[in-house]
């Protein structure tokens, strides 16, 4: 499904970049028995629902214009902003989150725990180092950047 999310990446691109939007992520997933577009869009002072209706609306038109169809079986197209606990993918999400809670997951497990919750301290192009708390005291921990299989802004409580 990769040629899918090539597809709407090619056509969502110049759509966004008129708007001055952020293309954070594109999903082309199933999910049950249905197909799901998911397209993640931002910007500074973030997305409301007029925004995500607008691209919606012009990705849409895109799509149905196209012959033959990128997109043969049904599915469902959901434009909306990354929320609250957005995903960090490219290197400028991690440059944005620093001084932030983030949550990351790892590949393999260090010593015995796979899921790291802190602020994200520093950043370079193999490493990041978070600030973490274990009950009262703070300890910085580095990881290399391979090791992280998923990371996100997160909510400290």
């Amino acid at each position: 499904m990769s040629t899918v999310v090539e597809t709407v990446h090619d056509l969502i691109v110049p759509i966004l970049d008129q708007h001055h939007f952020e293309l954070v992520d594109i999903e082309f997933v199933k999910e049950g028995s249905s197909w799901y577009l998911r397209v993640f869009i931002d910007k500074p002072n973030g997305i409301d629902l007029e925004d995500c209706a607008l691209v919606n609306d012009a990705l849409s038109e895109k799509l149905d214009s196209i012959d033959p169809d990128p997109i043969p079986q049904a599915y469902f197209l959901d434009v909306s902003s990354p929320g609250a606990e957005r995903p960090l993918k490219k290197t400028a999400d991690f440059q944005n989150a620093l001084g932030k809670y983030i949550h990351i997951s790892l590949y393999q497990a260090i010593d015995g725990e796979k899921i790291y919750q802190g602020t994200l301290k520093g950043l370079d192009d193999d490493t990041l180092t978070l600030v973490i708390k274990i009950k009262t005291r703070q300890k910085e921990i580095t990881f290399n950047r391979k090791e992280i299989a998923k990371a996100r802004l997160a909510i400290e409580f």
